[in-house]
């Protein structure tokens, strides 16, 4: 079978390696389409992990089951996350599934860009059938559409709310989406590029922000009459990034950090200025099981779509060239199809 594996930023290698053979307890999932994550495309995550077959958000059918699988039968058409917690530790018991050592363990071997990959027991835990009506570039999105549910949730974000979004890629776009769905108020969505900033407005956003330099907390002052935003989401991951999201927000406020910054980010803080306007800074790494059958569920009401939110798709032949394309900023997000 055909994988894409990483060796460096950009050095991404078609090559044919052996199927994997399900064990007693395995799936094996012919891989149909996988989508481009915005970690994807961040150089100094990635190339820690390199060499790697890439991909984390498949969708595909179940090609064969393992003899002790009873949940999955060869020909059900899946998502599998890939990663799954043992629900049974101190950390799962209080719903922090991303600290299982299970969740942290587990993975698809070899990866999602490969023609076929195997899902252990503990994976199975999310893995979730897909209806009909959904395509597979519907289903690609469960996963990054579940971290935002998480991302969302972690915020406190409630009905009438205010909502700056900083960084109007694909998971800025997500944010305006499911904020909108969960009865937020004022949506601001912020970006450098005009493009980016007309694509919120059509998405649902009250207000567009096209930011040059440092006016950002400047510009939502403007437009929230002095209130500020209730909640922040910080796409990009830099301190300063972080730094003006704080600046952005009312008192009493959530700015949430969606994106790590590079390991050897510092970011300094005035700790008055949080504690005398309590501002929360809450971090939100990735999703757990509860977040992706929420998300499943808001792909199913047609909240998070492929038409209006897929820009791109490539076969696997064209992996390089999928990557590229999804580095500029016209794409959102860039979906890898597969032969059937």
């Amino acid at each position: 079978m055909q994988v894409a594996r990483l060796y460096d930023f950009h050095d991404i290698r078609l090559e044919q390696s052996e199927r994997p053979q399900p064990g007693p307890t395995e799936i094996l999932v012919r891989t149909r389409a996988c989508g481009i994550c915005s970690g994807d495309i961040m150089p100094w995550y990635l190339k820690r992990k390199a060499p790697l077959v890439l991909g984390h958000e498949p969708v595909g059918v179940i090609e064969e089951t393992g003899s002790a699988v009873v949940r999955f039968r060869p020909g059900d058409r899946v998502f599998v996350h890939h990663h799954a917690p043992c629900f049974s530790c101190h950390a799962c018991r209080r719903g922090n599934y991303v600290h299982c050592p299970t969740w942290r363990a587990t993975r698809i071997t070899p990866g999602g860009m490969a023609e076929y990959f195997t899902a252990s027991a503990a994976n199975q835990r999310d893995t979730l059938p897909l209806p009909a009506a959904i395509s597979d570039a519907d289903g690609v999105l469960v996963e990054p559409a579940a971290c935002v549910v998480k991302s969302l949730r972690r915020s406190g974000l409630r009905p009438d709310d205010s909502i700056l979004i900083i960084g109007l890629g694909i998971m800025g776009m997500m944010h305006v989406r499911i904020a909108r769905a969960m009865g937020a108020g004022q949506i601001i969505g912020a970006d450098l590029i005009e493009q980016r900033a007309q694509r919120a407005r059509e998405l649902g956003a009250d207000v567009g922000l096209v930011v040059s330099g440092d006016s950002l907390d400047e510009q939502v002052r403007e437009v929230t009459k002095g209130a500020m935003a209730d909640v922040v989401i910080v796409g990009p991951g830099t301190p300063a990034a972080i730094t003006a999201g704080i600046a952005a927000a009312a008192a009493g406020g959530t700015v949430v950090e969606f994106t790590s910054t590079a390991p050897e980010a510092n970011l300094t803080l005035r700790p008055f200025d949080l504690y005398f306007r309590e501002i929360n800074l809450v971090p939100s790494y990735s999703c757990g099981p509860d977040d992706t059958r929420q998300a499943l569920a808001l792909v199913e009401r047609g909240v998070i779509r492929a038409a209006d939110l897929v820009t791109h798709r490539f076969p696997l032949e064209r992996i390089n060239e999928a990557f590229a394309v999804a580095q500029k900023p016209e794409a959102l997000k860039v979906v890898v199809t597969f032969a059937s």
